[in-house]
């Protein structure tokens, strides 16, 4: 089953959390660290080292997880960016034609 929706409540939090930083909110201390976007995207490099290293070495549990979390951080330095994920979509329909 494929249910879109989480990412689309994910994409909501994270551009709130941009919008209206929260002392306590992960997402808001990644957007608004001092070294600004590097933060987010040391944390995706960091992530897809993980990802890779569990899909070299075949632990499916762990496959999933870092999956999560690289998409995850992919999504916060989108908005770090100022990148809307809505153009990267877009951007994949296109190229699908």
């Amino acid at each position: 089953m494929r249910d879109w929706t989480v990412l689309d409540e994910l994409c909501d939090v994270i551009r709130n959390r941009a919008e209206h930083p929260s002392a306590g909110s992960y997402v808001s201390s990644v957007l608004t660290h001092r070294k600004g976007v590097d933060k987010s995207l040391e944390k995706v490099g960091e992530e897809a080292v993980e990802f890779i290293l569990a899909v070299k070495n075949q632990v499916p549990e762990r496959t999933v997880s870092e999956a999560a979390d690289l998409l995850f951080h992919f999504l916060v330095a989108l908005e770090a960016s100022g990148t809307d994920v809505e153009d990267v979509l877009a951007e994949l329909a296109a190229r699908r034609k």
